[in-house]
């Protein structure tokens, strides 16, 4: 029914709380998981500058604008994994969250989108609209929106 779960998150509350309902769900269901994040550019170059000149040099590289999202992406991955999970897929994306998810989800067939309810509130949700309300409208799948709060 479903072999391929795919989950956002970006390390909050209500995305690690879909997360575990992703889990649970491809352990039930012997299904692969996938998880993706999303990211925007650093604007802060001097935090960079500056991070970069504290590591070794033969790991220089990899302090760049999506390296808080690739340590969120090993986290949610390493859960799953301890959890039983056994396929495990990992997607860093930069730009908006929703996006990312549905572009994913295209483009790896996902037979399921797992999302936490809560999101943006107040005048920043109603301006730019929710990613829960994004990935249902506009999803390729079945979408399955974990109830948070």
């Amino acid at each position: 029914m479903f072999a391929s779960i795919l989950v956002g998150t970006d390390g909050s509350d209500t995305a690690s709380t879909a997360v575990r309902h992703a889990i649970g769900l491809a352990l039930d269901l012997n299904a692969k998981l996938q998880v993706v994040s999303a990211y925007e550019p650093t604007a802060d170059e001097q935090r960079l500058l500056l991070e970069r000149t504290q590591v070794p040099g033969d790991i220089e590289w990899t302090m760049n604008p999506r390296a808080d999202v690739l340590e969120l992406l090993d986290r949610a991955a390493s859960e799953a994994r301890s959890a039983g999970v056994a396929e495990v897929e990992t997607y860093p994306r930069q730009g908006d969250a929703a996006d990312a998810i549905l572009d994913v989800a295209e483009e790896h067939e996902a037979d399921l989108i797992v999302v936490g309810n809560k999101g943006m509130t107040g005048a920043k949700r109603f301006l730019l609209g929710s990613v829960p309300n994004k990935v249902s409208h506009h999803a390729p799948c079945s979408v399955l929106i974990v109830r948070t709060t």
